[in-house]
């Protein structure tokens, strides 16, 4: 598994809502139309202590899940623990244990960062380690007969 893009897309807190979002979105139509990716994957929001941020990052998910959507890519979400378990083999890693072994993972000459750029590349992993089984179940599924076929037959 390699890296082929990694960063974050940052706003200003200064905007106002509705123009970070538009900026999250216009940014990652692009990316996804540069890449031509077959599935996004993204964590699922995590509603902790702050309920502010967890609306926030809801709401991110929701803009970049719409991206995807208009360019046909299916959207795939993980929990911080599946992901973490992944990538570290623990659901109760830190996140400067994943930074390290997402750069491990993918042969970084070192660490990325942010830990947001981190994150993200944590989730790409995870898709990735269980895209194997996925594409196996949805091909078994679509050539294998039916219930009531194999009942008629």
């Amino acid at each position: 598994m390699v890296a082929l893009d990694g960063g974050v897309v940052e706003t200003t807190p200064d905007l106002p809502m509705e123009r970070r979002l538009e900026r999250i979105h216009a940014a990652l139509s692009e990316l996804i139309a540069w890449h031509e990716p077959k599935a996004m994957a993204i964590e699922q929001v995590y509603f902790g202590k702050n309920v502010r941020s967890a609306m926030a990052v809801g709401q991110a998910s929701g803009v970049a899940m719409l991206a995807a959507a208009q360019c046909g890519v299916s959207c795939f979400a993980y929990t911080p623990q599946a992901i973490k378990m992944a990538v570290c083999g623990s659901g109760a890693a830190g996140k400067g244990q994943v930074q390290r072994m997402v750069g491990t993972l993918l042969g970084l000459p070192e660490p990325p960062t942010p830990d947001h750029a981190a994150d993200a590349l944590a989730v790409a992993i995870c898709h990735g380690g269980g895209a194997g089984h996925r594409e196996a179940v949805a091909s078994s599924r679509e050539t294998s007969p039916r219930p009531t076929e194999r009942l008629a037959g």
